[in-house]
């Protein structure tokens, strides 16, 4: 198979449409090695032994030639390439909820505001039960089960019936699917006084607008004088969002980021005049989860020493990926430049021992020791390089090295809990409370700010939770119940509130718990350790 596997891909290449229309070069050679995978396709379709299924070993020989360029070029089939885009494009099409599959039932948890579902009159806490008059409910449905049946073309009609709490009977809605919005931003709120968090999930289409939109009604009701730019987990998505994302801290014609290729000269992005943010205290988090985009924009804050980074080594992604359509809508992402943050450098992680040890390295770290020491990361001191004001050294061929680091709790202890939010039991059980008290709690709170007060989860309730653990063969671990108390209780807490409101609520009281963003705090509010990071200076 191996043998075929390169002028497959060079086959399909030859007669696709690129997404931009480039041409191809070595024409000759791409020509005699689709002759001759076409004449190998022709003698195995007329005189092989048995039957064979030419699309599917097409396909193969795709996906195996494309994991030996490098981990990031792929092959995404026709069936999966609105599936596989719909994350980065900002939007789909369908009712506007989000749900949950509580005891084979679709339990609606909430509407998105402005959408096609709240307009009709849907409530969180309804559950449907037939779907454009097919029974849902009792019949094993899975989530894709939800999206195959709730999603569709803007404007075209989804019949639901749904019962509801107080209701005897069954209720008929007719709902028109419109776009919905999928937010890559998770939270925008006031740490104190003048400091402002915002957590980004993704680069989709929408990113850069909602942070603009997100400071500007922060800057209109408080002092924004301090960011924390939370960036944890994020891995990444278009490169333009990283870019205007980058240019709200930049001030005009700093370089932000350039990419260059074997056959793509180099492109430089320099920051414009349009920056929401230029001046003040700016903080960004990252971790091992933080990749590609994420990594440009903590890579040029740390290179024009305009901010601090906090927090752990990020990914390491330093390539960039081009979608190029083949002849029947299925596409390839193929690697076609590196970029390369303001001081020259790519923190592109190695992956010459293969792509599974490639994927692997993230894990590794635990056993290296450089998530709890910073000591134990390892760093390619021919990969030297200094920041563009202050001349810090930073490095390249690993990713974002961060300014000051916070080590992760490894506690043992965490893993009783961490089991029992794996196994879905403390979510069931949020969705469950919620569906019994919504009514009251929203009556005896009646604003966030009340119930981040007042609000206290009972030792019942943890009990609740542990009990059902035993029952699902959690083992029941009281070293560790001790251990994890408060934070069990913040985090159920957290995790309640964002059903009753949103995400946003989850991290206000998430992030009181949090270490890195007590760092962050910390170094905002001594002017003397922030502008020593950003010298490089010893501070005591």
């Amino acid at each position: 198979m191996k043998k075929i596997i390169f002028p497959i891909l060079i086959l399909l290449l030859v007669f696709s449409q690129t997404a931009n229309s480039q041409s191809f070069s070595g024409g000759d050679e791409v020509q005699e090695q689709a002759m001759k995978y076409g004449r190998l396709m022709r003698l195995i379709n007329s005189y092989y032994v048995d039957s064979t299924d030419i699309e599917a070993i097409t396909e193969k020989a795709i996906v195996n030639v494309l994991s030996e360029l490098d981990p990031h070029s792929v092959y995404i089939s026709k069936e999966d390439v609105e599936k596989a885009n719909e994350p980065l494009k900002g939007s789909f099409s369908g009712i506007g909820i989000s749900f949950n599959i509580l005891r084979d039932t679709l339990m609606v948890v909430q509407t998105i505001p402005g959408g096609p579902s709240e307009s009709v009159g849907l409530i969180a806490g309804d559950r449907i039960i037939s779907v454009d008059d097919e029974m849902i409910a009792g019949v094993g449905l899975t989530n894709q089960g939800v999206f195959d049946r709730l999603k569709g073309e803007k404007g075209t009609l989804v019949k639901v019936t749904i019962l509801r709490k107080g209701e005897a009977d069954p209720i008929d809605f007719e709902i028109i699917r419109d776009k919905i919005p999928i937010h890559s931003l998770d939270a925008a709120y006031m740490l104190d006084k003048s400091t402002a968090y915002i957590k980004l999930n993704r680069f989709a289409a929408t990113t850069s607008t909602e942070f603009i939109e997100a400071i500007e009604e922060l800057k209109n009701t408080n002092r924004v004088d301090n960011l924390v730019l939370d960036l944890r987990g994020n891995g990444g998505g278009y490169l333009k969002e990283a870019f205007r994302l980058s240019d709200q801290f930049l001030e005009y014609g700093k370089t932000i980021v350039y990419t260059e290729g074997l056959r793509n000269p180099k492109r430089i992005l320099g920051a414009t005049r349009d920056g929401e943010f230029l001046k003040g205290k700016l903080v960004i988090l990252i971790d091992r989860g933080s990749a590609s985009a994420s990594e440009i924009v903590s890579g040029a804050v740390q290179d024009w020493d305009r901010g601090v980074v906090v927090g752990r080594r990020s990914f390491g992604k330093g390539l960039v990926q081009q979608q190029y359509y083949l002849t029947d809508g299925s596409q390839v992402r193929l690697t076609n430049a590196h970029y390369y943050t303001p001081s020259g450098r790519c923190i592109q992680k190695p992956y010459d021992e293969g792509i599974k040890d490639y994927r692997m390295d993230v894990y590794k770290r635990v056993s290296t020791g450089e998530l709890y020491n910073a000591d134990s990361i390892k760093v390619n001191d021919s990969l030297q390089y200094e920041t563009k004001v202050n001349k810090r050294i930073v490095y390249g061929g690993g990713g974002i090295i961060p300014d000051v680091f916070v080590p992760i709790d490894t506690s043992s202890n965490y893993g009783y809990y961490n089991k029992l939010v794996r196994k879905s039991i403390v979510s069931q059980y949020v969705v469950d409370y919620v569906d019994v008290h919504r009514d009251a709690l929203l009556e005896e709170y009646k604003s966030f700010d009340q119930y981040k007060k007042k609000f206290d989860v009972s030792e019942e309730m943890l009990e609740e939770i542990f009990a059902i653990g035993d029952k699902k063969n959690v083992e029941r671990d009281e070293e560790a119940i001790d251990f994890i108390h408060d934070y069990a209780k913040t985090h159920l807490k957290a995790t309640i509130a964002s059903r009753l409101w949103k995400s946003n609520m989850y991290y206000e009281i998430m992030n009181k718990e949090s270490d890195e963003v007590a760092t962050a705090l910390e170094i905002i509010n001594d002017e003397q350790r922030y502008n020593a990071i950003l010298k490089g200076e010893a501070y005591e």
